[in-house]
């Protein structure tokens, strides 16, 4: 049995005065959950965010990392640093990352393997956009960018690999998938996974469904057989939202 992980990503949101107050509220808030509860936080809040989480349920992850272990990279964070500071999870390849700066597959690729290699757990962005959507190949692009991620992992890598399914076109837009749609997208990502390192491997993959969940919907999505969680982005700025996507079955 897969086990729920619902993270919030904050993007760039929440001062570190803010981060503090919203995990002190959410943490009495969460601590019966079933699932794995993260918050993705920017740079500027990790370090306390991580503080603040001590003595709780809540993991705290960052929200990029770049490949290299040090270097000239002006601006960048390295998985070696984020791991330094006890930061357990880390997004890769968001759409916005792939929009706004260009990133690549074959960067996404290396970064899944940079973060393997400092211990800490990617939670990797697949999707599509309306048009792929409304022209039929929203399943072709995802499954791709799913293979190209995990080019070269382990199977035991793999099976630690999260995936976070975000069609481009429902993220923070307040348009959400149907359930039926988002299952099926998560149940493709998995037979991909499937076909390439076995049935065993796909079984144990943790694949979330990201765009505009929210405590109305998040029941019926997070029931789901192929959905193994979210990815939240607006609903997770306030503990009492985040808390009932989170507490989703209580």
């Amino acid at each position: 049995m897969r086990r729920k992980v619902i993270a919030g990503n904050w993007k760039m949101n929440m001062l570190p005065n803010e981060a503090i107050s919203m995990i002190t509220n959410l943490a009495p808030m969460v601590k019966e959950a079933d699932c794995e509860v993260v918050l993705c936080v920017p740079y500027t809040d990790l370090f306390y965010s991580l503080l603040t989480a001590q003595g709780t349920n809540i993991k705290i992850g960052a929200q990029n990392m770049h490949f290299e272990e040090k270097g000239a990279y002006t601006g960048e964070v390295s998985g070696k640093m984020l791991k330094a500071i006890g930061v357990e999870y880390v997004i890769i390849g968001h759409s916005e990352r792939r929009q706004y700066f260009a990133e690549t597959d074959e960067m996404v690729n290396k970064k899944i393997k940079a973060a393997f290699a400092n211990e800490l757990k990617p939670i990797v962005c697949v999707g599509e956009t309306l048009e792929e959507r409304e022209s039929g190949k929203a399943f072709d692009i995802i499954t791709n960018q799913t293979q190209k991620a995990l080019d070269g992992l382990t199977n035991e890598q793999v099976t630690n690999t999260i995936i976070a399914y975000e069609p481009i076109w429902a993220i923070g837009a307040g348009k959400t998938a149907t359930s039926q749609d988002a299952n099926e997208a998560c149940k493709k990502i998995r037979e991909k996974i499937a076909e390439i390192y076995g049935q065993n491997v796909a079984d144990r993959v943790i694949i979330q469904y990201g765009g505009s969940m929210k405590p109305e919907n998040a029941k019926e999505l997070l029931e789901m057989t192929d959905i193994d969680g979210g990815l939240i982005g607006g609903a997770s700025l306030k503990a009492e939202t985040f808390e009932k996507i989170v507490n989703y079955n209580k």
